[in-house]
């Protein structure tokens, strides 16, 4: 994790207090069952709650010995609980400590991605009712198509990410699962009672066929959603860097006061946010392929997929989460310039309202293919030398054989674009 990109909440839950805190609740919740079984004595299982204490640095200390982090652990909280500390891990195995325990690490870090993607929404939201109107230019394949408004393309964000938020819902309640099933996951040594005590006490769903190991679909799916969130973010950032270009100004990132663009061009106002979406998604989606390469373990366990957990889940958690918070805050105080909105939209010289001449042509008795070549060519005078697109269509002789220039006129008009927004309004946002 880089200090620069991470914030401290989800940090938290990545460092060791957490982590061991997390084992010592898996651990002490297992006695409470083993002791309603009358497999260990109350009295036990109350001490490890009373007297159940660790050290960071003692368990660092013992693991440089024993070189098994677990064990490092239940050796330092033996020492704080006593004689008592033998019934501890009773007929468990380290994986259904670090299985489970990573679980709960991925819940508590998807619950706050989801409170990211909350945050994210309602200013997507805001700003595309702000903009709802704000007619701007469509763009396919970079060049002019037809008009649209800014506020439409703010929505259309916002409904990639409300789809986003659902699959994280629907990852994190499937990564949220509990094993305590023992080696190789046969209950041998220890009852499924003690998984499903623990599991409820976690707020995790009980591993209906663990292998010794929870299987890594789970985690598969969940890093490959971050992997979706990242090209969404991706997505919205490259937006907002092409409006910004010199040529286009149509919005840009707020400049704050101070702030300087370039180290040698004192004029420089770059998308330095935007820029740093693109870099930051590139690197969540870079956790995807080893997630998935996790799934295919040899047998019913081993460890290959421990050295890999240990990096994606902190560093891809902490780094979209700092990637939506920025993208929130971008959106917030994003810059928009309706002015050049309508400059960049005048700038064809009407060129943008081709397919309505093109369709009218077509009602009116011309064959589709004619009523391209006329528009088309007259099109193709303006994208060359300018001029307005109207009054070359109206001296235009095959035009006028089938539309009058004042039949003409109204085709010009912006408000024939404009007038299914309520409508894809309220299919995005499920208002009247």
């Amino acid at each position: 994790m880089i200090p620069r990109y991470t914030r401290p909440e989800m940090a938290r839950i990545w460092e060791p207090e957490n982590r061991f805190r997390i084992w010592f609740e898996i651990e002490a919740h297992a006695c409470d069952a083993q002791a309603e079984l009358g497999v260990i004595p109350k009295h036990a299982a109350e001490a490890v709650w009373e007297r159940g204490k660790w050290e960071v640095e003692r368990i660092d200390e013992i693991e440089r010995e024993t070189r098994h982090d677990v064990i490092a652990f239940l050796t330092n909280l033996a020492e704080h609980v006593g004689h008592e500390a033998r019934f501890v891990h009773q007929g468990m195995t380290s994986s259904d400590v670090l299985d489970t325990c990573l679980a709960v690490q991925l819940k508590q870090a998807g619950d706050l991605l989801i409170q990211d993607l909350d945050g994210l929404l309602a200013a997507l939201k805001r700003r595309a009712y702000e903009h709802k109107h704000t007619v701007t230019i469509g763009r396919s394949h970079g060049i002019h198509a037809e008009p649209t408004t800014f506020g439409l393309k703010l929505a259309g964000h916002y409904a990639a990410f409300a789809r986003a938020r659902a699959r994280l819902v629907a990852a994190r309640d499937e990564v949220a699962t509990c094993a305590i099933s023992g080696a190789v996951g046969t209950f041998a040594n220890i009852d499924p009672h003690v998984e499903a005590h623990v599991a409820a006490k976690l707020g995790l769903t009980v591993e209906p066929h663990s292998t010794q190991v929870i299987p890594r679909d789970r985690h598969a799916q969940f890093f490959a959603v971050l992997g979706v969130i990242a090209s969404s973010l991706e997505n919205l950032a490259v937006e907002i860097r092409h409006l910004q270009r010199t040529e286009v100004r149509e919005a840009e990132e707020y400049f704050h006061p101070g702030q300087k663009g370039s180290s040698a061009m004192p004029h420089k106002r770059n998308p330095v946010l935007s820029e740093n979406l693109t870099g930051l998604a590139r690197i969540v989606r870079g956790y995807v392929v080893p997630a998935m390469e996790n799934v295919a373990l040899w047998h019913e366990r081993d460890i290959s997929h421990s050295s890999v957990e240990r990096m994606i889940g902190p560093d891809a958690t902490v780094t979209l989460d700092f990637a939506l918070a920025r993208a929130t805050g971008m959106i917030e105080k994003l810059v928009v310039y309706p002015e050049r909105m309508q400059k960049n939209l005048d700038d064809l010289g009407g060129l943008v309202f081709s397919q309505r001449v093109l369709l009218a042509l077509t009602q009116a008795g011309m064959s589709r293919e004619n009523a391209y070549l006329a528009v088309q060519r007259n099109a193709m005078q303006v994208w060359r030398h300018g001029g307005s697109f109207l009054d070359l269509l109206a001296a235009d002789h095959d035009v006028v054989q089938h539309i009058s220039r004042d039949e003409l006129a109204p085709m010009f008009n912006m408000a024939y674009h404009t007038k299914h927004v309520d409508t894809i309004f309220r299919r995005v946002f499920g208002e009247g």
